[in-house]
């Protein structure tokens, strides 16, 4: 595994998980707003990055990403950073790892009930096949144009355009760091043992259902469910960090395929009783709030990056956390 780390030994250290479709370079924009004496660790997950693509068994749910990095959460406490997807790693770590966790900084997660695929607060699953949710959900030309290895905007699903209209609120410029960032979604490996994985036809709307392997069924509600967080007896206090304008991980998100049937973009649609979109960030409260010590914070006119958006701010949230 490629990890990069900096700072000192002795200082505070923090393990930043970073999220689908990046690498460890995406936290760049935030690592230049820290405290020089912290030890930052930034892991490449399997598949990302630098380091190699190993597979995932993705009945393990996050598991196989949680192992990879156990070995970096050393004899603890450490102050663990997850974004989107990094945040289930992250709370994969703490269902297992408790007591070696300080605190958590969970940046626009995913849902404790994974991505697509169910319908309730309980995470309830829409259908008994886990519909609509797992790798065979990707956008086909995002995930050509990643294998491609497109930097241009001729085409609507390019990664760059995915990263300005998506990974961020609407209108926001990256600036000069654009081009690293889209270096760093260039890195996913891709295959079915990676990204996207694997899937399967299903008999109900939209006709796709998860598969076992590679990174979207990872967050298949058929192999995800992070809620026994709340059942821990140690509970490291959890922060919460999301924009308003987060059109990824939302009770509206564009990236479900049960919000696109309701606004048409994916014919067949067969209506909110059948298929509600999937309310991710309520699910995510619901089970915070059974958790116990938490905070949520939530900034206007800010997307699916925070860290990116507004680095000093979210710099001084994590200085809180740390303790400094």
């Amino acid at each position: 595994m490629h990890v990069t780390t900096q700072g000192p030994d002795s200082g505070p250290t923090v393990l930043l998980i970073h999220g689908n479709v990046s690498d460890s370079t995406y936290w760049e924009p935030l690592v230049r707003h820290l405290p020089p004496h912290w030890r930052l660790i930034r892991p490449d997950l399997r598949g990302f990055g630098k380091s190699p693509a190993l597979g995932i068994d993705a009945t393990r749910g996050m598991r196989d990403f949680a192992d990879d990095l156990e070995p970096l959460l050393g004899s603890g406490p450490i102050t663990v950073v997850g974004h989107s997807m990094g945040g289930g790693v992250a709370m994969q770590l703490l269902l297992e790892h408790p007591e070696r966790i300080r605190a958590l900084m969970l940046e626009a997660p995913v849902s404790p009930y994974g991505f697509g695929g169910s319908r309730d607060l309980d995470g309830t699953p829409t259908t008994p096949d886990h519909a609509g949710s797992g790798g065979a959900s990707a956008n086909p030309d995002f995930v050509r144009l990643l294998r491609a290895q497109d930097r241009g905007t001729e085409e609507q699903a390019s990664p760059r355009n995915v990263l300005r209209a998506f990974y961020a609120a609407p209108g926001f410029d990256f600036g000069a760091d654009e081009d690293l960032l889209v270096d760093s979604m260039l890195s996913t490996a891709i295959g079915e043992d990676q990204y996207p994985g694997d899937g399967t036809a299903s008999a109900n709307w939209p006709g796709l259902g998860p598969g076992t392997k590679g990174v979207l069924n990872t967050m298949s509600p058929r192999w995800l469910d992070l809620s026994g967080i709340a059942d821990l007896a140690v509970k490291p206090p959890i922060t919460w960090v999301r924009g308003d304008q987060d059109a990824i991980v939302s009770d509206a998100s564009l990236f479900d395929l049960a919000q696109l049937g309701k606004l048409g973009a994916v014919p067949g649609w067969p209506g909110e009783d059948a298929c509600p979109p999937q309310p991710m960030v309520s699910q995510t409260r619901a089970v915070f709030e059974r958790y116990g010590p938490y905070r949520e914070i939530v900034w206007a006119g800010v997307g699916h990056s925070p860290h990116v958006e507004r680095p000093a701010d979210f710099a001084a949230v994590l200085r809180e956390v740390v303790g400094e």
